[in-house]
C-alpha cells in the first residue's frame, strides 16, 4: 500500500530526530570540498590569465580560420605531376605506420607477458618491465621521431622507428593489462590436468587476449595514419613534409586537397578495420529460431 508525501515527510523527520549524529552535516568534507572547488577554480583563472587568453584574439582568429578555409576551396594539387607524388608520399604514410605498429606489437608481445601479474615470472621482473613501459611511453611520437632522425637521418626509416618505439610502451601496458583481465577458469583446467606453465599460457590465456589484442593493433594503426603526418613535417618521411611545404608557400589549395587525402585515407582504413575487428573477434550469432 503506497504512502503518502506527507507521512514519508514526518518519518524522516523523525528518523532524524533519533539518530541526529547521522544527518548531522560534516562540516569537515563540506569544507574540503568547497576548498578543492576554490582552488580549482583559481587554477582556471590563472590559467587564463597566465596564457594571455583573450576574447578578442578568438574572435578574429575564427575569422581568420575562415578566410583561410575560402581561400582552400576548391582543393586543387595543381598539376597531375603533384598529385602523382602526393599520391606516393600518402601511401609512404600509410607504410610507416602499417611498418612501426606491426613491429611495435611484436616487440610488446612477449613484454606484455613478462609485465602481467598472472604470467610473469616474478614481481622484480615485473615491476622493472613497467617502469620501462611507462618510461618509454611517456616520450611523445613527435620526440621519439626527432630523436630518431640524429640517429638514422632523415626519411620513412626514422619514421617507422618512431612510431615503433612509441608504440612498445603503449602496446605493452594494454597487452599486459588484457593479460591479467583474463578468465582464470580456463588456465585452472589446464592445471586440473596437469598443463605446465607455458601449456596455461598457450591454451588458457593466448585464446582469450589475442583477438583482444589484435583489435587493439588495428586501432593503432588507424591513429598512426595521422600520427605518421605529423612525424612527416619534422623529416620523417611520409606526406606531412608536403603538407608543411604546402603551408609554408600559402598554397592553400593544395593544403585543403593534402588534407583531403589523409581524411579519406583514415575513414578507408577505419572502415576495414572494423570489419577485420568483428572478423577477429566474432559476431555475435543469432538465436536459433
Amino acid at each position: 500500500m503506497n504512502r503518502s508525501p506527507k507521512l514519508a515527510v514526518q518519518d524522516l523527520h523523525a528518523l532524524k530526530s533519533r539518530h541526529a549524529a547521522v544527518f548531522a552535516p560534516s562540516w569537515a568534507t563540506r569544507s574540503a570540498t568547497i576548498a578543492t572547488v576554490a582552488v580549482l577554480a583559481g587554477l582556471f583563472v590563472f590559467g587564463f590569465w597566465r596564457l594571455d587568453f583573450s576574447f578578442t584574439k578568438l574572435v578574429s582568429g575564427i575569422g581568420q580560420l575562415g578566410v583561410l578555409i575560402w581561400l582552400m576551396i576548391p582543393p586543387d594539387p595543381g598539376s597531375w605531376a603533384r598529385f602523382v607524388t602526393f599520391l606516393g608520399a600518402l601511401a609512404e604514410t600509410v607504410a610507416i605506420a602499417f611498418l612501426g605498429t606491426l613491429l611495435a606489437a611484436l616487440i610488446a608481445f612477449p613484454i606484455g607477458f613478462v609485465a602481467a601479474r598472472n604470467t610473469t615470472v616474478n614481481r622484480i621482473v615485473r615491476f622493472a618491465s613497467r617502469r620501462v613501459l611507462d618510461g618509454i611511453r611517456g616520450i611523445d611520437t613527435l620526440i621519439w621521431a626527432l630523436l630518431w632522425i640524429n640517429v638514422v637521418g632523415l626519411g620513412p626509416f626514422a619514421g617507422v622507428l618512431a612510431i615503433m618505439t612509441a608504440d612498445i610502451g603503449t602496446f605493452g601496458k594494454l597487452f599486459s593489462e588484457a593479460i591479467e583481465a583474463a578468465d582464470r577458469k580456463p588456465v585452472e583446467g589446464i592445471v586440473s590436468t596437469g598443463g605446465a606453465r607455458l601449456h596455461q599460457i598457450r591454451f588458457g590465456v593466448l585464446p582469450q587476449v589475442l583477438p583482444v589484442i589484435a583489435g587493439q593493433v588495428l586501432y593503432f594503426f588507424e591513429s598512426n595514419t595521422r600520427s605518421s603526418t605529423i612525424i612527416g613535417i619534422v623529416g620523417a618521411g611520409g606526406i606531412g613534409l608536403h603538407l608543411a611545404e604546402q603551408i609554408r608557400t600559402l598554397e592553400w589549395q593544395a593544403v585543403s586537397f593534402l588534407v583531403i587525402m589523409i581524411l579519406i585515407t583514415v575513414a578507408v582504413i577505419d572502415a576495414v578495420s572494423v570489419r577485420l575487428r568483428s572478423a577477429i573477434i566474432g559476431r555475435p550469432q543469432r538465436a536459433a529460431a
